[in-house]
């Protein structure tokens, strides 16, 4: 193999496993070391840079950074990465101060149709580059699906209210109550660019036998979310069925419970574990006493003079072909129907463009999906971007807010003349950890903890209040606790080849075993001689250039712990404790090119 070249930017990115998983890219163990230091507001900054809405997120994030996590290593449970996040929210100082200040405007306007989180990211970045962002809502008050769709026992209005204000704050026009109706006649007021991140708005429908005559008592999931956040219901009928895997239906689910639903099911046409509903969701839906039955597709709705009074149900099973693909099939029992007073369908949201002409220059394909490049998140009409659910379907927020810095980066290049296809390297900070031979400025003790749980409302109060928060988050204590979890997986081991004397002495004292000094090879082959087995070959190898034997150092990054007993080791300085501190290149940062080096 070749000496692996670590000024490439991406190569330690990679390593910072939980930062590299999430979308926006969050430096994850700077701010969790920012929150151990009690500096709460510093750690809520680098969040609001990089994520826009810690508070929000760290409430309702899917958390792809935590399957991630390098602690998942070690032991069952990665750190609890996400609430870590509402810990720096909960209890930060007045922030305000420390937000960009309104510019004069640079000339340039900028709409933006829909005011959820991708638009609002947008808004966000080019705003204080003195872009005019007027954002349109048909809903009276920002947020987008964060306000209309996520309950208030999970996400407060308060935090809504104070996150959306930073960025409304910057200057951004909003005008909510005003639907756009009509693409044309948007691009007909001349503004310079076009973003649209109005989600996918439209629940889907389940066309079975009994839809028309029981309509009445049928609801679409997301419309009905949307009615219990305006106040427009505030109740149900006591035995309610919901439809649907994801998070939706868990939404849907927990909301029934608190409006007077007192038999709550929910009935997926999967499996369990192969439901869409984060595991979280689900364990909430289950201590709220609500029972999740799998395997059941609903085959028509059972009414009585106009008023549904149940739900039939084909039993099915999963089989799976040679290649390893389901495919549910009848399972030979008899139908079963469960008898209800409401049902609640979250089986699926679908995009809505209505309002977009044929003659617009936007192109869509066969699934009525804008065509939109990826990378760019340009249309194919140029003055036109697209973002969030609005882009590719639907995901969670923080997607969103990864589309919306993309989209924003796209808009600001494309106004300044540049080439949009052309995208920015991350700007990468690198510094020495190294205070003395065995001491360090982190704390790279394990500890042993196993993951701290959060406090929650007890049930039969939150069960009463449909706006009471059921997580209360961590306290202090708990948020250090937790915090000391990390294994600062930023702080990456740098070898130096000149200064290595090939003791062994890293490789004898490492606990994991990462760390092997043997003759070079092909990859495959270097693997099978590591003196830990390499079980995660997406993970890579750091490879050292020839030592003086001719023996290489291979590294695998999959199994180090990043504890520095390496460094503190090595009689000569080899080893060395090096923080990469990572951060996205946002619209209006400097705009490093593919030639600069990360080193």
């Amino acid at each position: 193999m070749k000496p692996t070249d670590i000024a490439a930017p991406d190569y330690f990115h990679k390593v910072v496993d939980c930062q590299w998983a999430c979308p926006a890219h969050t430096p994850v163990p700077e701010y969790i070391r920012l929150i151990a230091q009690g500096r709460y507001s510093d750690a809520y900054m680098i969040n609001w840079k990089s994520n826009v809405f810690p508070g929000i997120l760290g409430r309702t994030c899917d958390r792809p950074c935590e399957p991630a996590c390098r602690r998942g290593r070690v032991e069952e449970n990665p750190v609890a990465i996400c609430r870590l996040k509402r810990v720096a929210a909960d209890f930060k100082d007045d922030i305000k101060q420390r937000l960009p200040k309104p510019v004069p405007t640079n000339g340039k306007r900028v709409a933006l149709v829909g005011g959820g989180p991708a638009s609002l990211t947008v808004a966000r970045d080019l705003a204080p580059l003195g872009y005019h962002c007027t954002v349109f809502d048909a809903d009276p008050e920002a947020g987008g699906m964060m306000r209309t769709q996520i309950p208030k026992f999970r996400l407060p209005n308060s935090v809504i209210d104070e996150e959306t204000g930073y960025i409304l704050g910057l200057g951004v026009d909003f005008k909510g109550g005003h639907r756009i109706d009509s693409m044309r006649s948007l691009l007909a007021e001349k503004y310079d660019a076009i973003f649209v991140g109005s989600g996918a708005p439209r629940g889907r429908e389940l066309d079975i036998p009994g839809r028309k005559e029981a309509a009445s008592n049928i609801h679409i999931g997301i419309e009905w979310l949307a009615s219990v956040s305006f106040g427009h219901v505030d109740k149900i009928g006591k035995r309610v069925i919901v439809l649907g895997g994801g998070n939706t239906a868990m939404d849907c689910c927990r909301t029934a419970r608190r409006l007077g639903g007192e038999d709550v099911k929910v009935i997926v046409r999967s499996g369990f574990e192969e439901m869409k509903a984060s595991p979280w969701e689900k364990e909430d839906a289950i201590h709220e006493d609500i029972p999740i039955l799998n395997f059941l597709v609903p085959v028509a709705f059972v009414h009585e003079n106009g008023k549904l009074t149940g739900v039939t149900f084909q039993k099915v099973k999963a089989e799976y072909d040679a290649k390893g693909r389901r495919n549910l099939v009848p399972s030979g029992e008899p139908d079963q129907t469960f008898a209800c007073d409401d049902v609640l369908v979250a089986v699926g949201q679908e995009n809505a463009f209505p309002w977009i002409e044929q003659d617009c220059g936007i192109e869509f394909d066969k699934w009525h999906m804008p065509k939109v490049d990826p990378k760019t998140f340009a249309s194919t009409n140029p003055k036109v971007f697209f973002g969030g659910d609005a882009a590719f379907g639907p995901k969670n927020i923080i997607w969103a807010v990864a589309h919306g810095h993309d989209a924003a980066l796209s808009i600001h290049k494309m106004l300044s003349g540049e080439d949009i296809s052309e995208r920015p390297l991350p700007e990468v900070q690198i510094s020495s950890q190294k205070m003395g031979i065995h001491e360090w400025s982190y704390d790279n003790d394990i500890s042993i903890d196993k993951r701290f749980k959060v406090p929650h409302r007890d049930k039969v109060v939150a069960l009463k209040d449909i706006r009471a928060e059921v997580e209360l988050g961590y306290d202090v204590k708990l948020a250090l606790g937790e915090a000391h979890r990390c294994l600062n997986c930023d702080v990456q081991t740098v070898f130096s080849t000149s200064l290595c004397i090939e003791c062994d002495a890293c490789a004898d004292i490492c606990p994991m075993d990462c760390i092997t000094f043997t003759g070079n090879g092909e990859e495959s082959d270097l693997r099978q001689r590591l003196k830990a087995p390499s079980l995660h070959p997406d993970q890579d190898l750091y490879v050292s250039s020839d030592l003086k034997t001719g023996r290489v150092m291979v590294k695998d990054e999959d199994v180090c712990l990043h504890c520095g007993l390496c460094a503190e080791r090595c009689p000569t300085g080899a080893w060395d404790m090096q923080k990469y501190f990572i951060e996205m290149t946002h619209a209006g940062s400097t705009c490093p090119t593919k030639s600069r080096s990360a080193a």
